[in-house]
Parts: structure tokens; C-alpha cells; sequence
């Protein structure tokens, strides 16, 4: 039924609930899995700093970097979780841009036939504001998506 399964992860402990269902599922479909996390866009965060405190200095590439080495331990987590679960995984880093698009995006790359993915419910005022990271890819896709909490 599914031959390629896309697994989203952040590192957190909801996402790695995602994961093992997504690998039980491979399993099960003798499925390819690729695992994806994204980095979101640094300059969002860096891009007043050198205005408010006066200087010239702006710590986005630093800021870049910490995200980027953070994403690939969680990547290279992931792998060894799914392979302790029996399934042989990829893994995409996709850097600089919002979640939900980088999730869609490498899912019509590898031709994926599901995507699994935590449910990370936003509360209050950020859920109004940024709006949840999942409802973006299910609003994104066409592809079936496994959300689990």
C-alpha cells in the first residue's frame, strides 16, 4: 500500500512517537522511508539585531549554523532510532526555509505516498499568528498524511 514514507522530525520526544509509527509502518509495507527535518530561516530572527543594539555585527551566520548542526543530530538520531526499529533510512536536511514547505517539498522529490508527522498543537495566540506547522502540510498536499499525537 505505501512503498516510499516520508517521516518529518524536529527531535522531540511527540516527533519521535511519529517516527516509530512511521518505521512500524515501513516495516510492515517493506516501504523506503526518508526522514527530513527542516531548518527554518535565520534572517527572521537575526535581522533587527545590528539595528537594536547599534552595531554593525549580525549573528545570522552563526545563527545558521547552530541550526544546521543542531538538525543534523537529530537527523543522525533519527537514522539510528529507525535502525534500531529494523528500517534502513535516509535522511534530508532542508535548510532555510518553513517547515511545512520543506516537508512537501522533499515529498514530491522522493515521490513519497505518505508522510508521517506529529501533531504539534500550537495554543492560544501562536496557533492564530503562525498557525500549526501540520495543518500547513495538510493544506499543502495531496498525499495522505499520518498525523499522531
Amino acid at each position: 500500500m505505501y512503498s516510499t514514507i516520508l517521516i518529518a522530525t524536529d527531535g522531540s520526544e511527540l516527533a519521535n512517537k511519529a517516527l516509530d509509527q512511521g518505521c512500524e509502518l515501513a516495516k510492515r509495507f517493506n516501504a523506503a522511508v526518508t526522514i527530513v527535518t527542516v531548518t527554518e530561516p535565520a534572517t527572521v530572527v537575526g535581522a533587527g539585531y545590528a539595528a537594536a543594539a547599534g552595531v554593525g555585527y549580525s549573528p545570522i551566520p552563526e545563527l545558521i549554523e547552530a541550526q544546521k548542526a543542531q538538525a543534523e543530530t537529530v537527523l543522525t538520531e533519527a537514522k539510528a532510532r529507525a535502525g534500531a526499529a529494523g528500517v534502513n533510512a535516509t535522511t534530508k536536511l532542508v535548510e532555510g526555509v518553513y517547515p511545512a514547505d520543506g516537508i512537501v517539498q522533499v515529498a514530491d522529490e522522493i515521490g513519497a505516498n505518505l508522510i508521517v508527522m506529529a501533531s504539534h498543537g500550537r495554543r492560544g495566540l501562536g496557533r492564530l499568528l503562525l498557525g500549526s506547522q501540520t495543518n500547513n502540510v495538510l493544506a499543502q498536499t495531496k498525499i495522505p498524511v499520518l498525523v499522531t499525537r
